[in-house]
């Protein structure tokens, strides 16, 4: 403005472009809510990858919202149930290795016949993976339904939570084929850029999921009083649901992939393919969900209090991390379908937009974590001793959010373009040889106890992102074939 208060044409400007800018911002959500039809592999990086991570970043918003839901609830029926769910949780994080493990692959392969403008090929692969998705889900539905209670005990459960878990675990692991498929047809729909109808088959399972559980573990009306059991009936029937939609989807022609009865007819050459790829991607995730296990047995030997109150912060925790996965999923959709155009400095500039965008919106719930973690752990729990472990917890992970942004987003890319040993040899550096270590020695030989565990996860996940970056940089990603 000038001194007789006059606006500057400058100012002026600025005042109607505010107003613009916030016009195309909400055109674009719009844009990608409604899963318009785009070539990922054309146009500005910016614009193409809000077109995908917005989809993906609600996606997983809902899903991890049903997370901390889901032990919102459990929370009020005592420490032993919230052990119950974090050991089996544990247990779960394999199935979920194998389910990510496997989409990796698949949307690997999905997107780079998507940049090669090969739909059909597109959908052949995607069928194929469901097919192999249910083959591997069959042993474990065996395994979960006749040995819960010895795997709770082998993570050394008390014998209260045994008795109280086993159902819980029982029904998780003997309905997992709807974990594993939800996830990986999703992987799927991400990898052929379909990422709004991820979002909605997720939004639909973790809305029935919050729905039916309290329901289930109160036994509201109708429904039987099945304790921390019906968390899981609940879970395995919301997600049946969204598995139906997915189903459905995929039957109709008028998408981006449109399976056909001959694509469901197992293929030698596309098992092996997938196996191929994906084989490494479950190696790769299993190393570092494996590793969850070991310090879950760590801290463990600290009692149900430690154990709830790790349960209840990791929980918060993977609220703000899940979002963040959109954002790295956008990044590797864009690698892959830039590679199958031939455009690898495409891939290379999507990687880099994606990592700043995560950075600062996960240094920014990093900094809300540190500060406010008392009153976000005391939302869950009333319990003077489970909360102390639970703050402690979310500070010393959260501390490290910055990096982890960075990390996830950079390890994500190499999985996009098919390069899924280098991830795999950097958990295995990371989380075996760094993290299970240290975590033991912090914990057992230093004053830090349990608190030495949340340390030794934050330095790890720090070291994989710096060690992710640097192997990035090299470029040798970009000469993989899929």
């Amino acid at each position: 403005m000038t001194d007789r208060g006059q606006i500057t044409p400058a100012a002026g400007a600025a005042a109607v472009a505010r107003p613009r800018a916030l016009a195309r911002a909400g055109r674009v959500v719009r844009e990608a809510l409604r899963g318009t039809r785009q070539d990922y592999t054309e146009g500005p990086i910016g614009h193409a990858l809000v077109l995908l991570a917005v989809p993906m970043v609600l996606e997983t918003v809902l899903e991890s919202l049903f997370a901390v839901v889901d032990i919102f609830f459990v929370a009020h029926l005592g420490a032993d149930a919230i052990a119950t769910v974090g050991l089996t949780e544990s247990m779960m994080s394999l199935i979920y290795a194998v389910a990510i493990g496997l989409g990796i692959g698949a949307a690997a392969i999905v997107a780079r016949r998507i940049g090669e403008h090969d739909p059909a090929r597109a959908s052949h692969a995607g069928a194929q993976a469901i097919l192999l998705g249910i083959l591997v889900s069959l042993p474990i539905s065996i395994l979960g339904l006749t040995v819960a209670p010895g795997l709770l005990r082998v993570l050394g459960a008390s014998p209260e939570v045994q008795r109280t878990g086993a159902g819980y675990t029982r029904v998780l692991l003997g309905g997992n084929v709807a974990v594993l498929l939800l996830f990986l047809v999703n992987a799927v729909f991400r990898g052929a850029g379909d990422a709004t109808i991820a979002m909605r088959s997720l939004w639909i399972a973790s809305g029935c999921n919050m729905i039916l559980g309290p329901l289930f573990i109160f036994g509201v009306g109708p429904f039987p009083r099945l304790g921390v059991t019906g968390a899981a009936v609940g879970t395995t029937i919301g997600r049946s649901i969204g598995v139906l939609y997915q189903m459905r989807r995929l039957a109709r022609r008028d998408g981006r992939l449109a399976i056909r009865r001959a694509d469901l007819v197992p293929d030698v050459r596309s098992f092996a393919s997938l196996i191929r790829l994906s084989g490494s991607g479950v190696l790769q995730i299993l190393i570092g969900t494996a590793s969850w296990l070991a310090l879950i047995r760590v801290l463990a030997t600290f009692g149900s209090i430690v154990l709830a109150g790790y349960t209840i912060g990791i929980r918060v925790i993977v609220f703000a991390l899940l979002p963040s996965w959109g954002l790295s999923n956008a990044a590797a959709t864009m690698v892959g379908q830039s590679l199958g155009a031939r455009k690898p400095d495409r891939a290379e500039r999507s990687v880099w937009m994606a990592a700043f965008y995560n950075v600062w919106v996960l240094g920014a719930m990093g900094i809300v974590f540190v500060i406010l973690a008392p009153s976000i752990i005391g939302l869950f729990t009333p319990d003077p001793l489970i909360r102390p472990w639970g703050v402690g917890c979310l500070r010393i992970v959260s501390a490290g959010f910055v990096f982890y942004a960075f990390g996830m987003v950079v390890s994500n890319a190499f999985n996009g373009a098919g390069d899924t040993w280098t991830p795999t040899v950097l958990n295995l550096v990371c989380f075996w040889l760094l993290e299970v270590p240290l975590a033991w020695v912090l914990s057992r030989r230093t004053p830090l106890g349990p608190n030495g565990v949340f340390a030794a996860i934050a330095v790890a996940f720090s070291t994989l992102a710096v060690a992710s970056a640097l192997v990035f940089r090299r470029g040798r990603w970009k000469a993989r074939v899929v």
